[in-house]
């Protein structure tokens, strides 16, 4: 297995024929959108990631490029829940299968378990990891338990209890009452 620090920039093709294996650590400062996710904090956090390729034949016989992708990193959110800072860890494991257009992508992506990409000579390795872990990105970070006292309830200082509003219909009531006398 070939260690590197940034994924590369990959030929798919030449990848699912020689069966490669490629892993490696970067940090979190080298993905400017994730960076942007943790408001510039946890630069410094490692990135882990690995890839194995291979290739499978098809229902028609026909050789189709697999990539395996496997990632690990912790980012620094916010607690939506107490505002404070929680760490997130994001774990992928997934399989892409690759084919030779953007129209049979489209068409195959809507059929298909795994997800299909478009095979070309520099694939955005690094890209495809920042993406997958945008998309796994939990929706609202929160605590399982906050460090603080959540207050959950608010109030004004100066707020001050309606007193209770009569029934709408009691005037009508008395004036029913009234006339009767």
């Amino acid at each position: 297995m070939s260690q590197y620090v940034s994924p590369p920039k990959l030929d798919v093709k030449q990848a699912g024929l020689t069966a490669l294996q490629l892993a490696g650590q970067d940090l979190l400062l080298n993905y400017e959108r994730l960076m942007l996710e943790t408001k510039g904090k946890g630069a410094e956090n490692a990135l882990f990631w690995s890839v194995r390729s291979e290739l499978k034949t098809d229902q028609l016989g026909l050789p189709q490029v697999w990539i395996h992708l496997t990632v690990d990193v912790s980012l620094p959110l916010t607690c939506q829940r107490c505002l404070g800072p929680v760490d997130e860890r994001i774990q992928i494991e997934r399989d892409f299968r690759f084919v030779e257009t953007e129209v049979q992508a489209e068409i195959e992506d809507d059929e298909s378990l795994e997800d299909v990409l478009v095979a070309s000579q520099d694939f955005d390795l690094a890209g495809l990891i920042e993406d997958e872990i945008l998309l796994d990105l939990p929706s609202v970070p929160r605590h399982d338990v906050c460090p603080v006292d959540v207050k959950l309830a608010v109030a004004d200082a100066d707020f001050e209890q309606q007193q209770e509003k009569p029934h709408p219909f009691a005037a009508l009531a008395s004036l029913k009452n009234s006339s009767k006398q």
